[in-house]
């Protein structure tokens, strides 16, 4: 579903990814760790384009994916992204919120989309909250508006750069609950994540990120009970102690 091959990229002098190989079939969920600034969201970013690469190619569903253009905003509205802040639009409703993308491109009927938005609020426990605006809702709801929105456009992947970091901890399992089960319904998902217990949970593989590169990727279990690298090690011993 992905496939990056030889992707570097540079902000200025700084390399933040360095050779990237990776390929993702359908339906795996891929949780990506690593310390801040190793590369984690830059990684994610760049698979939909939201950050450019100076060299090597990545394809989703087998197309390669362009550097702009109409080609570049079709294969987008195949990947869905949430990101640690909401970006909801605060002077729409909820089910506006989330209908807005199917009617604009997707083309559907006003009554469609807001058919479909209601399915969705539905599925992530929200459908009671439609009428209301971003604002009235607590950070863990916003977030899982925004899940929903992403959803709308029926996307092939879904990509989660830091979902669950700028809320409150008891709004964490909530959206974390959303995610797991996408996971367990077959979406192929890349999520940049802090939460151990997801990616323990959740995911069918485990990539290790430090200074740009992938330096472990291996199963869950095998990861948090056998980590091979030095910064792994590091890493996880920071976490695990708390």
């Amino acid at each position: 579903m992905i496939k990056m091959t030889d992707v570097q990229k540079f902000f200025d002098d700084f390399q933040a990814l360095k050779d990237i190989n990776l390929e993702v079939p359908k339906g795996q969920v891929v949780v990506v760790l690593g310390p801040s600034g190793s590369g984690k969201s830059t990684l994610c970013r760049t698979i939909n384009r939201l950050e450019t690469i100076e060299q090597g190619t990545i394809e989703i569903d087998g197309v390669l994916l362009p550097e702009e253009g109409k080609g570049l905003a079709k294969i987008r509205a195949d990947v869905g992204m949430v990101f640690q802040s909401f970006n909801l639009f605060p002077h729409l409703t909820i089910k506006d919120n989330v209908s807005l993308a199917p009617i604009k491109v997707r083309k559907l009927k006003k009554s469609e989309a807001h058919d479909l938005a209601m399915k969705l609020l539905d599925r992530v426990g929200i459908a009671n909250q439609a009428d209301k605006y971003p604002a009235q809702l607590s950070g863990g709801q916003q977030q899982r508006v925004a899940i929903a929105r992403a959803l709308a456009m029926n996307p092939k992947i879904m990509l989660f750069d830091e979902p669950t970091s700028a809320l409150d901890p008891e709004m964490v399992n909530e959206v974390l609950d959303v995610m797991s089960s996408l996971a367990k319904e077959g979406m192929t998902m890349v999520c940049v994540t802090h939460e151990m217990g997801f990616a323990r949970k959740a995911a069918d593989r485990v990539l290790f990120m430090a200074d740009g590169a992938i330096v472990e990727d291996t199963e869950p279990d095998s990861f948090f009970t056998n980590p091979q690298s030095a910064r792994a090690k590091d890493f996880l011993g920071k976490i695990l102690a708390h």
